[in-house]
């Protein structure tokens, strides 16, 4: 019997070069989940391919700032004159039918939903070590080095905020990375904070 059936916002993040994306992907490859990725909102035109709803909310500058007046975003940026978001109500829709949804966003991102969701599972994701996060950054090879020392320089700031996360996880392989983060998922949905009210209301029927 379950007893938590509301789904859990699972936020994954981490310094920029550290795999979120790849652990995402894994994570999401695994069977046996109510796993869904929350899709973000969007001021800048869709490119070739993309839809509407699928890879992005595409809405106008207008009403982006709107949402962000009405505080329905979770978190928000802007970056090259566009804005990035999480729109709140998406969110709310997909906890309420039992889904786990998954956000893989930056840290300052990661703060921001803290702020209004703290009952969300937060999960640092992190490199064996600082070498190893170094030599990802530049092992992708489509970037200046300045760009990529700019990496490094805010990766390094960033690793210093894990303490602030639920969970840290250390990205070693892909696979393990992701066997812990499912395993965090199914603990936190037995967590009594979570169960205690549909427990005694259990317990009340059996009384009755």
């Amino acid at each position: 019997m379950k007893l938590d059936d509301r789904g859990l916002l699972v936020v994954l993040s981490g310094p920029s070069g550290v795999g979120k994306g790849t652990v995402r992907s894994a994570l999401f490859n695994m069977t046996g989940h109510d796993l869904v990725y929350s899709i973000s909102m969007t001021t800048r035109k869709p490119r070739d391919g993309e839809e509407n709803g699928r890879e992005y909310y595409f809405i106008s500058r207008e009403e982006f700032l709107e949402r962000i007046k009405e505080n329905k975003l979770l978190e928000y940026a802007e970056f090259v004159n566009n804005f990035y978001g999480t729109p709140l109500d998406k969110v709310e829709e997909q906890l309420e039918t039992g889904k786990e949804v998954v956000l893989e966003i930056e840290v300052n991102g990661a703060l921001q939903v803290r702020e209004k969701m703290k009952e969300a599972v937060f999960i640092f994701i992190a490199p064996p070590t600082m070498a190893d996060l170094y030599n990802r950054l530049k092992a992708r090879g489509t970037e200046s080095q300045e760009i990529v020392q700019a990496r490094w320089e805010k990766a390094r700031r960033e690793v210093k905020l894990a303490y602030l996360y639920d969970y840290i996880v250390v990205n070693d392989t892909v696979e393990n990375a992701a066997d812990k983060i499912m395993a965090i998922i199914r603990a936190e949905h037995a967590k009594t904070e979570r169960t205690i009210a549909s427990y005694t209301k259990m317990i009340g029927d059996i009384e009755d």
